[in-house]
């Protein structure tokens, strides 16, 4: 099952080329995109999605932009998972978005994967802060996990398909394996790899490459 996503940015080319990189993973499926809050809030009405992407600063529309925008969309849509894409980096902002329901807070300046990260981090149910989680105020990721060549051939295999977005019922269909099997080796690459979420299972998996390999 594909991840939905709607895509809201007032920068036609950096709309265009988000389109462009998301919509060349198997994962993904952007059903829209949105140049200012008007067309955003009537995509939402009308498309069923799983995650927005926006932009903060997004002049235009009778909705506004940044927190008055976003406070509008949690309250018609409580349940969309929403990855806020900024310029604007700093953690007063990111504790602010954070309170108020943001699942993830991205700079601008970050690598697609990072990205990418975040979508499915938030899909699965996770928040997604990259530097810092601003909530308890600790780094994410252990420092010096064990390298991701401790884990085994299964449990790279488990992970590399649970980052991919399906669930761990899914894989054990497809891998002809007990539910039971397949969260034991989940939780055994985390333990080893030194952490405790799958937001930053899934951090991890793109930037060690776990996510792209086959």
């Amino acid at each position: 099952m594909k991840t939905r996503l709607l895509l809201a940015d007032d920068h036609p080319a950096l709309l265009a080329g988000l389109m462009h990189e998301l919509a060349k993973l198997p994962t993904l499926e952007v059903l829209g995109t949105a140049l200012d809050s008007n067309t955003l809030v009537e995509l939402l009405h009308k498309t069923e999605c799983d995650v927005l992407v926006t932009d903060y600063v997004m002049p235009g529309g009778k909705y506004g932009d940044g927190v008055g925008l976003l406070s509008h969309i949690k309250r018609v849509k409580p349940q969309l998972k929403i990855v806020v894409f900024t310029t604007l980096e700093n953690q007063a902002l990111t504790q602010e978005l954070a309170k108020l329901g943001i699942n993830s807070v991205l700079g601008k300046s970050q690598h697609t994967n990072q990205l990418v990260s975040a979508i499915h981090a938030v899909y699965a149910g996770s928040n997604y802060f990259p530097t810092k989680d601003l909530i308890t105020g600790h780094s994410g990721i252990m420092q010096n996990p064990v390298p991701h060549l401790a884990l085994t051939k299964r449990e790279m295999e488990v992970i590399r398909l649970y980052v991919s977005g399906l669930s761990v019922n899914e894989i054990a269909s497809q891998l002809h394996r007990t539910k039971q099997t397949i969260s034991s080796q989940k939780a055994s690459a985390m333990r080893k790899l030194g952490i405790s979420r799958d937001a930053d299972l899934f951090r991890f998996a793109f930037e060690s490459g776990i996510a792209s390999s086959q």
